[in-house]
């Protein structure tokens, strides 16, 4: 029986979101693939359950080693998402502060907590945050570590140390650093870390939040003994087989990363070179800081960033405006809003999103349509 599973590009379409997901690594498929075999539950104490239950600490063994902790200190979960609801939600008796930048599970998670802002170019100020801690109690701190929208990498080891000087902790959403910067949970000093799989080439539907030594957040789901109690429910095997196979990936190939990392920043530099060179009205936001390899925000003056990526998208070229997680609805970026941008100007940006599977035919393909379509539209902008 033949399953569709609606439009496919194939070979002719060029797939360059790779921050909303990333397609899913061959040597991935592959452990997942063969983990369909395993048929206990991890829980069970049986033969079948034992083997079930190797598999998910080999997995979590990986993902631990990918961001310098030990196994134990990982608890799988269901999304990025969820993770950051966990680290939230899990120290009741502490106001939460973040960023002004976070993604939209952080903010929708904690709707009430006060906000730092960012400075030139979208970096957090520490200054603020400094000043907000001084302000109350022990507090709860969220700074993501790779900005979805803009790419740019915040400050996040000179944030912990200005909230472990107030005895604040700290969480840190690196779900778009995973697989694209070095991860050291000792190194930031943070007391919480999100992941998400599908973010470095694994499956969607699996993240994980990583603790510190001795911290213990309240139970997010209760029920059996799963994830040191804090999550109960039978665990995502093929998913978690699939999060240690991506892990795997990263830290057996350091070499071969890097070398990756610095073809995205020439194809990304390249990308957004050309582009202004064609169009000299656009932008490039965040430009002036340190931004992962992979990712571009393109401003083009008064063309809706959703008209944009549907433009782009009948080209056979998928992009995106902002964030993916709003089930498809797109609005003004509070990124760009928090970075000083009008609202016009934050709603006329798209993001590209470099990955494993980008090369110089998909920049090329992208150019052509992106300065076609801006082209296009210069004569109706004045």
């Amino acid at each position: 029986m033949t399953i569709p599973f609606g439009i496919s590009f194939g070979r002719t379409g060029i797939y360059l979101d790779h921050n909303a997901t990333t397609p899913l690594k061959p040597e991935v498929k592959a452990a997942m693939v063969q983990a369909m075999d395993l048929v206990g539950n991890p829980s069970s104490v049986h033969a079948f359950g034992r083997s079930a239950r190797r598999a998910v600490d080999e997995a979590r063994a990986a993902v631990a080693a990918l961001v310098g902790a030990k196994p134990a200190q990982v608890l799988f979960t269901g999304s990025g998402t969820e993770a950051n609801n966990f680290a939230l939600r899990g120290f009741p008796g502490r106001p939460v502060l973040t960023s002004a930048i976070e993604h939209e599970s952080v903010l929708a998670a904690c709707p009430d907590a006060l906000r730092f802002g960012v400075i030139r170019d979208g970096i957090a100020d520490l200054d603020q945050l400094d000043r907000r801690l001084a302000e109350g109690g022990p507090a709860l701190v969220s700074l993501m570590l790779v900005n979805n929208e803009t790419g740019v990498i915040q400050p996040v080891a000179d944030a912990a140390r200005i909230a472990r000087a107030h005895g604040a902790l700290i969480h840190c959403d690196a779900v778009q650093a995973a697989g694209r910067l070095p991860l050291s949970l000792p190194a930031l000093g943070v007391d919480l870390m999100t992941l998400s799989a599908h973010k470095l080439g694994g499956p969607t539907g699996v993240g994980a939040l990583i603790l510190a030594d001795g911290l213990e957040p309240e139970a997010l789901i209760r029920g059996g003994g799963q994830e040191r109690r804090k999550r109960a429910g039978t665990e995502n095997l093929l998913g978690i087989v699939g999060f240690g196979a991506a892990a795997r990936l990263a830290l057996d190939e350091p070499a071969a990363e890097g070398m990756r990392a610095a073809d995205l920043a020439a194809l990304r530099d390249r990308l957004e070179r050309e582009a202004l060179a064609a169009v000299p009205q656009a932008r490039v936001m965040g430009a002036g800081a340190g931004r992962v390899a992979n990712t571009s925000c393109l401003m083009l003056p008064g063309l809706p960033g959703e008209t944009q990526v549907m433009t782009l998208d009948l080209a056979g070229v998928a992009v995106s405006a902002g964030s993916a997680c709003s089930s498809g609805k797109v609005k003004p970026s509070h990124v760009l809003a928090a970075m000083g941008e009008d609202e016009r100007s934050a709603a006329s940006t798209i993001r590209v999103s470099l990955g494993w599977t980008s090369d110089d035919e998909a920049v090329d393909r992208f150019l052509a349509a992106w300065t076609a379509m801006a082209r296009r539209s210069m004569p109706a902008n004045g």
